[in-house]
């Protein structure tokens, strides 16, 4: 099996997402923080290239605006920090989109993506299927990654629902979905994540319906 050549993104650990109405709700941040500082020091001491990458709803905005706090990076995140690290900007919910991040993974061969932080429900959802037209395999840390309430016209579901379902949808075809500490268990290894498949997903899926 080949070694995976990995880069680890750090997607919006701001500190918009630590209050108010985006305050990230399952696993509270308050247990998923800790799993993302994890995973960028077990990066670090690998020699993994690694890119934290901001949202910015532009100058002004009621959320993500540039130079106010809640578009800061949150303070174990900035003080993890090294020179080596990419800094991005962003203003869609895929880290690829309107960005240079591809080509700078391509410029390290890197082959494997490993996605942490916020939110589940947007921009970690959004980057893992992008990646997919891109060439690049993902991999989701589930316990450092987090999602939020919500409700709208179209439905609702609490912030456990929203972050286990998409964690099942991306396991089934666009990402290998694992903990943190498999994840760096297999870093220090040199070895791939598994994952399921669309087929045997729908398989499972089917035969946990009619045992239900």
């Amino acid at each position: 099996m080949t070694t995976p050549r990995r880069a680890l993104i750090l997607i919006d650990v701001q500190q918009q997402y630590f209050s108010g109405p985006l305050e990230v709700h399952y696993p509270p941040h308050q247990e998923s923080l800790p799993m993302i500082t994890r995973a960028v020091d077990a990066a670090n001491a690998a020699g993994i290239p690694v890119a934290a990458v901001q949202h910015s709803a532009g100058e002004g905005a009621p959320v993500f605006a540039p130079g106010t706090r809640g578009f800061d990076l949150h303070p174990e995140i900035e003080r993890r920090r090294t020179d080596a690290w990419k800094s991005v900007v962003k203003q869609y919910g895929s880290v690829y989109a309107g960005t240079d991040i591809a080509g700078w993974l391509r410029q390290h061969d890197v082959d494997t993506v490993t996605l942490v932080g916020y939110m589940t429900n947007n921009c970690v959802l959004a980057s893992a299927v992008e990646a997919e037209f891109l060439g690049f395999a993902t991999e989701v840390l589930s316990d450092a990654t987090g999602a939020i309430n919500l409700a709208n016209d179209a439905g609702s579901a609490d912030a456990k629902t929203v972050h286990t379902t998409l964690l099942a949808l991306l396991h089934s075809n666009w990402a290998a979905v694992s903990t943190t500490d498999a994840w760096a268990e297999a870093l220090s290894a040199g070895q791939s994540l598994s994952k399921s498949n669309l087929g045997n997903s729908a398989v499972a899926g089917t035969e946990r319906l009619s045992v239900a």
